[in-house]
């Protein structure tokens, strides 16, 4: 049944952002040299690799860690208003239509960052990594919390992907379609309210 609805879903979005994502990959064209789109390793479902897709919102071949914070130089000025809104992740929905993904799932991380997981936490890939999750939610101002730390990527590691882990297990082991609507309708409510 989700997995219908994903496809149905994604498929329906794609038609209808078309006109979007034409006009953003023509935007990120002019506004900087390099690709349209941000292609990334991540570790889905059963621990297997895939390419996750993203309208790219960074400058090329600039050097730093593997997080972004608030105000990062990195970032272009067309790519902070596509973060701002999200519209930086509307490729996703090719990852969803490929069964790579889903609507509602624990986001997927790097090869490396996983390799940080402890044995209780592999629970999480027992489904598909998701768009969004209770994490996203509790999260949707990381960039600016993780500004306020002298060193980024290790509060990150330390202190938030543990609290991501803990409620993508809780995710994993009471999620239901309701569920997955109730997060899909409060991100939503979210990107409008906080962007």
């Amino acid at each position: 049944m989700k997995r219908i609805f994903d496809i149905l879903f994604a498929g329906i979005l794609l038609v209808l952002t078309m006109p979007l994502n034409l006009i953003v990959a023509a935007a990120i064209k002019l506004s900087s040299p390099g690709p349209v789109f941000f292609k990334q390793e991540r570790i889905g479902r059963f621990g297997v690799p895939f390419k996750i897709v993203k309208f790219r919102t960074m400058r090329v071949a600039k050097s730093g860690p593997g997080i972004t914070v608030s105000g990062d130089r990195r970032v272009t000025p067309l790519g902070r208003f596509l973060r701002k809104w999200k519209i930086d992740e509307i490729p996703q929905l090719w990852n969803i239509l490929k069964g790579d993904m889903s609507f509602v799932g624990p986001r997927p991380e790097i090869p490396e960052y996983v390799a940080r997981y402890q044995p209780e936490d592999m629970v999480v890939f027992r489904v598909r990594p998701g768009l969004t999750d209770p994490a996203t939610l509790k999260y949707r101002n990381e960039e600016q919390l993780l500004a306020k730390h002298a060193d980024p990527l290790n509060f990150y590691l330390e202190e938030i992907l543990p609290d991501k882990l803990r409620l993508a297990r809780q995710y994993v082991q009471r999620r239901s379609l309701f569920t997955d609507l109730r997060i899909m309708v409060s991100t939503l409510t979210h990107i409008v309210r906080y962007s």
